[in-house]
């Protein structure tokens, strides 16, 4: 029966496919569907796992010590009992020949709901014995990962991801597997999620509350990404229209790759900047192949997650090296790392400095350039590989979160420092690496003038300043509707810190959502903004609005906007702005 869900659209489009309903336990394997004639083989390749560990197990028992107590060996025994149960084997074998799954996606699905069974189990003594059910899928987890699977196919199935939350380093693995949307029960406009997906230019819906319990796997969905709606087994006709839609949205896609290769300019002849965000550095080819003039936020804190412990100045190097070299001269501007609130590092307390995982507030907490500064060794590392970087391109070093005067000299002072320790070791480096701070904290954007004495360039990063500003939580979906890019307490802001830094001659960027979102394109033009910097996907969307602006005639119609508090007058005001 068809039924309509609604949610925060978060990245445009029209998605359709089947649902993919994703376990928390499940991503972290690969999920893809195996060619009809490789089904018994992907059984096969579960069995042989399975006696893998079967014999494990058994030698592990066998060649128990003498003197280890009783409850091992019987420990061991019920972990062979579990890998013998039919809840385990037989469910899972029919998942793989009913749904194609290859034989880790069937696995963690199975586990997932044996685990909804024993939340209901009041027993705490049984209830506690699903731990033991896990270890043994793990154990067969990585018995299936020492042996190679077959190819992956394409079987032409669309699947859109259903979760009820993604992390942002969950996030990554989709870059490399086949999917047409997601829908999430949480998350907010500007969740790290979100932005993974408008990133990835793939329809999503957040803050669809209890989508992941009311869609079953392989329904047949809609995701309307413009509006935040999911319809459920839709009707023909319903189904029809979307279908439609899409190839229109397909269509004006196509139209814009025309812009790909004309200057960015306005019609009045401004020259505007377009840069891209990027997470990793095989980013670096979307963004060219999209026109980028540049990476203008080069997220490091992704290299950091999902992992036990913090990566080499070496291994830092050559990821930085690979997207410097990657853009062919062209600027790359490296944040320096921004954990804490919705990105933390691997899981609590695999990495030194990692407490603010923890934390109470984490958004408030030891966080970004906080974190950086109370562990100085892994700071110098992390500025060391970047400036390591710099000798085989245009570098620059973005310093996220800076709110206090002893914050900034303490930062330049590391990086001074570790200026002199590459010189002591003789490592090349670029003498003309700029030095820019982020704007995203009110704080900053009041003290301006502490910052435009020490910094060579300013980046605002539009999705804290408004997190901040307005005390809302931006991954929050209780609290999204308050999230509002456009309060007057917001522009004001952006525009005080445009007008400074023009007025001090000061490069200044915005490289939060605000920059990507080409309803904003005019306004912050008219403020007097010459470097965007978004997600490759977004970047032609907006220079088609920059090739239509005439700057001199936005002049009056911002000027409106920023005088405007009541939200009729604001209404009114930017339907002028649209209109100039």
């Amino acid at each position: 029966m068809p039924f309509t869900l609604h949610g925060i659209p978060v990245s445009r489009g029209i998605a359709i496919g089947r649902a993919w309903l994703i376990a928390p336990a499940a991503l972290d394997v690969d999920h893809y569907l195996v060619e009809p004639d490789q089904v018994e083989a992907e059984v096969e390749r579960l069995r042989a796992a399975l006696r893998r560990v079967h014999h494990e197990l058994k030698t592990l028992r066998e060649n128990l010590a003498a003197d280890v107590p009783g409850e091992m060996s019987a420990f061991i025994g019920v972990h062979m009992m579990i890998l013998n149960d039919a809840m385990i084997v037989q469910k899972t074998i029919e998942l793989i020949r009913a749904r194609r799954y290859n034989a880790e996606w069937a696995l963690t699905e199975q586990l997932e709901r044996i685990s909804r069974h024993f939340d209901n189990i009041e027993d705490e003594y049984l209830r506690e014995r699903r731990a033991d059910i896990e270890q043994v899928v793990e154990r067969v987890l990585k018995a299936l990962a020492g042996a190679s699977p077959p190819a992956l196919h394409d079987a032409g199935a669309e699947m859109i991801v259903v979760a009820h939350d993604i992390a942002p380093a969950d996030m990554l693995q989709f870059k490399t597997q086949t999917f047409h949307g997601f829908v999430t029960d949480l998350g907010g406009r500007t969740s790290h999620s979100a932005i993974v997906a408008r990133s990835l230019g793939i329809p999503a819906a957040v803050g669809v509350q209890h989508a992941s319990s009311l869609i079953r796997q392989d329904d047949l969905i809609i995701v309307d990404g413009d509006h935040g709606i999911v319809i459920v087994d839709p009707a023909p006709i319903v189904l029809e229209e979307y279908l439609y839609r899409q190839s229109e949205i397909a269509l004006e896609k196509r139209k814009l790759q025309r812009l790909k290769f004309s200057p960015t300019q306005t019609l009045c002849g401004a020259k505007i900047e377009l840069h891209a965000n990027i997470e990793l550095p095989e980013d670096v080819p979307a963004a060219l192949d999209a026109g980028a003039t540049g990476v203008g936020l080069f997220r490091t804190e992704f290299l950091f997650m999902n992992r036990s412990k913090l990566p080499e100045e070496d291994e830092q190097f050559d990821a930085y090296r690979r997207a410097v070299e990657t853009m062919h001269g062209l600027p790359v501007t490296i944040r320096t790392i921004d954990v804490g609130a919705d990105k933390p590092l691997g899981a609590p307390g695999a990495m030194a400095g990692n407490d603010h995982v923890t934390a109470e507030n984490p958004a408030l907490g030891l966080r970004a350039i906080r974190w950086s500064l109370s562990e100085p060794q892994m700071f110098l590392t992390q500025l060391r590989a970047i400036l390591r970087a710099s000798a085989f391109g245009a570098v620059k070093i973005l310093i996220p979160m800076l709110a206090h005067a002893r914050e900034i000299d303490q930062t330049l002072d590391l990086i001074q420092q570790a200026r002199h320790q590459l010189d002591d070791a003789g490592i090349a480096y670029s003498p003309n690496v700029q030095v820019g701070a982020m704007i995203e904290i009110p704080a900053a954007a009041i003290a301006l003038p502490m910052f435009l004495k020490r910094f060579d360039f300013l980046s605002i990063g539009t999705n804290d300043l408004i997190q901040y500003t307005l005390a809302i939580d931006r991954a929050d979906n209780a609290v999204a509707d308050l999230y509002d890019p456009l309060h007057p307490a917001v522009l004001h802001l952006i525009a005080h810190t445009l007008r400074e830094a023009r007025r001090m001659s000061v490069p200044v960027a915005v490289c939060g959502e605000m920059a990507g979102d080409p309803t904003l394109t005019r306004l912050l033009l008219g403020m007097g903004l010459k470097e965007f910097s978004m997600h490759p996907s977004q970047l032609l969307s907006v220079k088609q609005e920059i090739l239509r602006a005439q700057l001199k005639t936005l002049e009056k119609p911002v000027a409106d906007v920023l005088a405007a508090y009541e939200p009729d007058e604001q209404q009114a005001a930017f339907r002028a702005l649209a209109a100039a």
